[in-house]
C-alpha cells in the first residue's frame, strides 16, 4: 500500500513540475519580440533530439522562457549552443 502511495505522489509531482514551465523552441520571427537574456550550451549528446533536450532543460534552468538554438557540432557526440530568451 505504501508503494502505491509513494508511485502516485511521484507521478502528481512530476506531472506539477514538468507542467508548470518549459522553455519552448522559438523561431527568429518570435524571437524578435522577446529579449535576449543569455546563451546555454550542451554536449555529450548522442543525437539531435537529445540536444535539443538538454539545451532546452538548461535554458529552463536559466528561467528562460524560449531558446533558439544556433550552432549543433557532430565529433562522436553533439555539441550545440542555443540563445536564450524570455
Amino acid at each position: 500500500m505504501k508503494t502505491i502511495k509513494y508511485a502516485v505522489a511521484a507521478i502528481a509531482l512530476s506531472t506539477l513540475s514538468f507542467g508548470a514551465f518549459a522553455a519552448q523552441a522559438i523561431s527568429p520571427a518570435q524571437a524578435q519580440n522577446m529579449n535576449k537574456v543569455g546563451v546555454v550550451s550542451a554536449e555529450g549528446a548522442l543525437t539531435l533530439d537529445g540536444l535539443e533536450a538538454q539545451l532546452a532543460e538548461k535554458a529552463e534552468a536559466a528561467g528562460a522562457t524560449g531558446y533558439s538554438i544556433t550552432s549543433a557540432n557532430s565529433n562522436n557526440k553533439l555539441s550545440g549552443t542555443a540563445v536564450i530568451y524570455k
